[in-house]
């Protein structure tokens, strides 16, 4: 073989890799702080893989900016971590260049549509904490203004209510509108992951009767699913002569965790 024929071959195998390697889908996340105590600390990527808490990627925080960059598995969402110590930041490791800013009280991450998608959401669902926790100073400002104590009452927990099915009707439609993606199933996740232990709601109820298998076949919701239609049956199961069913709040805390560990 001469020298010629053995660079072309050699070439031609570059160009093979370069163009596999270019298909692949990439992250690169640009990050800047401004909170000082972040300075020097080591960020980490973290994420669910095999129901297991793993590491994705890391890097530091220098002089307020970090970055991360890697190939793509598999799109999924990802938490900000300094060392051990979620920041309660959710990012969605999609391919594309994806900015993250960190301030004292605020997150922002943008640059792709997801992650757009998802901070539309975050953002909308912070209004509305911020005014049931408004209601907190009304409450403490009509006693002082001497108003009657039940009518106060009745005026916060209407309210409450009021904000209480904005946030299902939030939440609710931010699921359907994302069972196709990754969003979905993370929107799931968050509504449920408040309960004591599995349990079906209408919230749920409704949101699973119109969930395609894509969805329901997600290894979280398909095990909260299976969870808690088992736990509801049981508990039917184990009502009084009336044909009343025991609720979960009647159950020793023992009777539930066997139940989720199949020994019930």
């Amino acid at each position: 073989m001469n020298y010629s024929t053995h660079m072309n071959r050699i070439l031609y195998f570059f160009a093979v890799v370069v163009a596999f390697t270019s298909c692949a889908e990439s992250y690169n996340i640009q990050g800047a702080s401004s909170v000082s105590s972040l300075d020097g600390s080591k960020l980490y990527l973290k994420g669910i893989k095999n129901n297991e808490l793993t590491s994705i990627d890391s890097c530091e925080v220098i002089h307020g900016k970090f970055k991360f960059a890697g190939l793509l598995d598999t799109t999924m969402v990802v938490n900000l971590f300094m060392d051990e110590q979620s920041l309660m930041i959710p990012i969605v490791l999609e391919e594309g260049n994806i900015s993250v800013r960190i301030d004292k009280g605020s997150c922002k991450v943008s640059g792709t549509h997801l992650n757009e998608v998802l901070y539309e959401f975050i953002d909308q669902h912070n209004q509305l904490d911020n005014r049931l926790n408004e209601l907190d100073h009304r409450y403490s400002q009509m006693l002082l203004d001497a108003i009657d104590e039940e009518t106060i009452n009745e005026e916060i927990s209407r309210e409450a209510s009021v904000i209480a099915m904005e946030e299902d009707s939030l939440v609710t439609h931010f699921i359907v509108d994302n069972f196709d993606n990754v969003l979905g199933p993370w929107g799931f996740m968050m509504l449920t992951g408040g309960f004591e232990y599995p349990m079906l709601t209408p919230q749920i109820d409704h949101i699973m009767s119109q969930a395609p298998d894509t969805f329901k076949n997600d290894p979280y919701v398909s095990r909260y699913y299976k969870a808690a239609n088992e736990i509801e049956q049981r508990m039917q199961g184990m009502g009084d002569d009336s044909g009343q069913g025991t609720s979960a709040a009647e159950l020793p805390d023992s009777v539930i965790q066997n139940m989720l560990n199949g020994k019930e």
